[in-house]
Order: C-alpha cells, then structure tokens, then sequence
C-alpha cells in the first residue's frame, strides 16, 4: 500500500505550564501541509519488519517511528503481522515538521486497512500517542487546536487556501534543550490563540497570519535566533503576511495570498538554503 505522510506547521505554539511529570501543558494551533513523504508498507520479508529510507543514517528497525507505529498497533488492535515500510523523505528531519510522526500516522492508517480492523481515526490517534505527541495530529490532519502533551485535539476552521513556503536552516535544534531553556514565569510574547481561531472561523487568512507566534523563538540561542529572524524578515519582504518557527525548529514558515510572491521567496531562499519547499494547506484525513 502507497500513502502520503503530510507535515505539519504550527500557526500558534504557546506553553502554558510546567507539569509535575516534567512535560508541559502546550496550546497549539497546527495545520497540515501538502509537503509529505511517501510511504509503501508491505508485509515482511522476514520475521522483523525494517524501515528503509533514502537517508541511511536513520534508524531502521524497533526504534524508527514508523516500525514503532507498526508495534503499537499490532498490541492495541490485536491484529497485523510484521511489515516493511519504504520511505521516500521529502520533509526535512529534525525541522519542526513532524515527518517522523507524520509517517508514524501514514502507517496506522496503512495497517488499519490492510487489516480491515476498522477502527476510526480518533481510535487510531489513541494508539498514536504511545508513538509520539505528534502522531495524534498527524492521524487526524486538517487544522487543529492542540492541547495538553498535544494529544487533545479539537478540529477548527480550515486555514484559507494560500501558498507558503518552509525554510529549514543549516542547523537542528534539539526539542529537550529548547525545552530546557523555557521559564514558564518568564514568557512576556505569547500568541493571540484565540484570535488565530476566530480569524479561522472568519476566513480571514491576513487575521491568521498577523497573530502567529511560537513562544519557542524567544529562548533560541542568540546565533540561531538571529538566522530565524533573518529567514522570517526575508519571507515578509517578499510579501508574506506573517512569519513564523515551526514547533521546536529551526524551520520557519511564511503565508502567502499570492502564488507568484511565494515563488519569489522560495528563490531568494534557495540562493541560499537547501530546503525550502513551495506547498499549500492539507485537509483532515
């Protein structure tokens, strides 16, 4: 079976408090994007299944996402045998982009139907949030309120059709460090949630885009954040109307009313990046 695995950006991300089990509670508005993987999953050849991509340094048994997924489903569901699964990369690893969790969710969607289980899309984001805490919005899609870990999700409005073009950076950025660096107490620019929701409602793509933030940007490092807002100050000169970091990074987003403003940033941008990607908004599986 063939499927496409969507990335995903975020509109909004906010962290609202530090947990007594050490993680945070987020609020995070996320939508989906046409730039995806592709995935082919088949029965094993052998008695493990493998996960094999066109980029060798990532893991390809137990501890790679997608076979994670595989295992997961085969506990909760009861059903499934061992399966490969081939990955064509196209969203960049590391990036803020969930591709790892977006093929996580392309696979429990694959073994649902090769295994006729049937189960709904809420029930397989369920069996998602033992994957990762972005596997449950990468099962369901579309545009999304995330809260808690990220694994309650309450649909919203979709995002307007618009163009917008995603810079990765030279550099990763490591989600537990960044994380690391956040007093919760400390956060002075927060995004406008709420008015992202009801710009969305309203379809007012210019409302949505003037209210993103991701309070992330400000506990970067001062090198990186430099080059973040270097890559956002780009993006809104060639027309975008609004910018921003894309969960932990270090990509960075611009949303576009026009397609021939778009391509002029990814231009500019791919004179000097490799990954920048030209898409467009993806609906709810």
């Amino acid at each position: 079976m063939e499927l496409s695995a969507n990335a995903k950006i975020n509109l909004t991300l906010d962290i609202l408090r530090r947990r007594e089990d050490g993680y945070h509670d987020l609020q995070m508005v996320m939508q989906s994007v046409t730039l995806a993987d592709r995935l082919t999953v088949t029965p094993a050849q052998g008695a493990v299944g493998q996960a094999v991509s066109d980029l060798h340094f990532l893991p390809t048994g137990g501890k790679n996402l997608a076979q994670m997924a595989a295992a997961a489903f085969r506990q909760a569901a009861g059903l499934g045998g061992q399966v490969d699964v081939s990955i064509q990369k196209r969203v960049p690893v590391c990036a803020g982009l969930a591709g790892g969790s977006a093929d996580a969710a392309a696979v429990l969607r694959a073994m649902n139907r090769l295994t006729s289980a049937g189960l709904s899309s809420v029930e397989l984001a369920k069996i998602g949030e033992r994957v990762g805490s972005d596997v449950p919005f990468c099962v369901l899609g579309g545009t999304a309120l995330a809260e808690g870990r990220g694994e309650r999700l309450t649909p919203l409005s979709p995002l307007p059709p618009c163009s917008i073009v995603i810079c990765k950076p030279h550099f990763s950025i490591s989600t537990p460090h960044l994380f690391g660096r956040v007093n919760v107490r400390k956060i002075v620019r927060r995004p406008d949630t709420s008015g992202v929701i009801a710009a969305l409602d309203a379809g007012d793509l210019a409302g949505v885009a003037r209210r993103m933030y991701n309070v992330f940007e400000d506990v970067l490092e001062p090198r990186r954040a430099v080059e973040i807002g270097e890559i956002k100050a780009a993006l809104i000169d060639c027309g975008a109307l609004g910018a921003s970091m894309s969960g932990s990074g270090p990509s960075v987003f611009g949303l576009f009313h026009r397609e021939d403003l778009a391509q002029e940033a990814l231009e500019r941008l791919r004179s000097s990046y490799r990954d920048v990607f030209l898409c467009g908004p993806a609906g709810a599986e």
